[in-house]
C-alpha cells in the first residue's frame, strides 16, 4: 500500500452515525452514503473510512449489533457502486464489527483503542490478513478529554504505540499490516496536540507508515478563533502539507479536495527538495 514513491493516500471519512461531532447524522441512509462516497470518488479519495460509532469526547459506545446493521449495507452499497480499487476501512474497535464489514467488502481495519478495547479484533486482522491501524489514546472516547497529562508527549505517545506494535507482531500480524496514528485530539490538549504535529518525524521514524487525523479537530479552532468544525477546512489543509513534509503517507479528512490539492502539493515540494539533496551528494 505504501511505498517511497507513492502519493500520500487521502481517507474520506464517512461516518453512519447520529452524533458525529462534525457531520452525525448526514449519511444515516444508505443512499446519502452512497452519494457522499461517490462525491469524495470524484474529488480524488484513496480510502474510505466507514464508522458506526463516533468517538467523538463524551461519546457514548455502540454495540456490535448496532454497528453492524449500521455499516455492512453501506460497506456492500459502496463496494458494489465503485471500483474494486477504491480501499475501504472500517472505524471500530470491535472484532464482530471488523469482522462482519471485512466480510462485506471492507480491506482495512482502523482501531482507534489500538486493540485494547477488544484484543480479538487483532486475531481478525492476521485472519483476513489485513492492514490495521493502531492509534494512541489516554483513556477512552467517554473520558480522554477529562484530564488528561503527559510530562513528554513525544515519548509516552512513542512507547505506548511501541507497545501496541508488540502486541500485534505477538497476535501474529505481519509488519507490512501495521499502520500508526499518533491520535491527534484524542486524550490530548492543546500542546500536546502541537507537540506531536511539530515532532511528526519521530512518530514517523519508528518505522511504520503513519496516519494523520487532524481533521476539524477542535483545537484547531481554538488556534483559529472558530466554534464551527466545518470552518476548519483549510487549518485541516495546512496540518496534511505538514504531514506530507514530515514523511507521513496518509491522512484522514472530512474535506477530500481540499486535502487532496494539499497533500499533492506538498509532496510535489518534497520531491524537488529531495532530488536536489540527491543531485548534491
Amino acid at each position: 500500500m505504501f511505498n517511497k514513491t507513492t502519493k500520500p493516500l487521502i481517507m474520506g471519512i464517512l461516518n453512519i452515525t447520529p452524533d458525529s461531532f462534525s457531520d452525525g447524522g448526514k449519511y444515516t441512509q444508505v443512499n446519502a452514503a452512497v452519494a457522499q462516497a461517490g462525491v469524495m470518488v470524484e474529488e480524488g479519495v484513496d480510502i474510505i473510512d466507514i464508522g458506526g460509532e463516533s468517538t467523538r469526547p463524551g461519546a457514548e459506545s455502540v454495540s456490535a449489533e448496532q454497528q453492524v446493521l449500521r455499516v455492512v449495507p453501506v460497506i456492500k452499497a459502496i463496494r458494489k457502486a465503485f471500483s474494486k480499487n477504491l480501499l475501504i476501512s472500517i472505524d471500530t474497535t470491535l472484532a464482530a464489527v471488523a469482522e462482519a464489514a471485512l466480510q462485506a467488502g471492507a480491506n482495512i481495519i482502523n482501531d482507534v483503542s489500538a486493540g485494547q478495547n477488544d484484543s480479538n479484533i487483532l486475531k481478525v486482522a492476521r485472519e483476513y490478513d489485513v492492514p490495521i491501524i493502531l492509534m494512541h489514546m489516554q483513556g477512552t472516547p467517554q473520558n480522554m478529554q477529562d484530564n488528561p497529562s503527559y510530562i513528554n508527549v513525544i515519548s509516552e505517545v512513542k512507547e505506548a504505540l511501541e507497545n501496541r506494535i508488540e502486541e500485534a507482531l505477538s497476535a501474529g500480524i505481519k509488519k507490512q499490516n501495521i499502520i500508526l496514528d499518533p491520535g491527534i485530539g484524542f486524550g490530548k490538549r492543546r500542546e500536546d496536540n502541537l507537540n506531536l504535529l511539530a515532532h511528526l518525524d519521530q512518530i514517523v521514524a519508528i518505522g511504520y507508515p503513519v496516519l494523520l487525523g487532524t481533521s476539524r479537530k477542535r483545537f484547531m479552532g481554538s488556534l483559529c478563533d472558530v466554534s464551527s468544525p466545518a470552518e476548519l477546512v483549510t487549518a485541516t489543509a495546512v496540518t496534511t502539507a505538514l504531514g506530507v513534509m514530515s514523511g507521513v503517507p496518509m491522512f484522514r479528512v472530512h474535506d477530500v479536495k481540499q486535502n487532496r490539492q494539499a497533500a499533492d502539493v506538498a509532496w510535489a515540494i518534497k520531491e524537488a527538495k529531495e532530488n536536489v539533496a540527491a543531485k548534491t551528494t
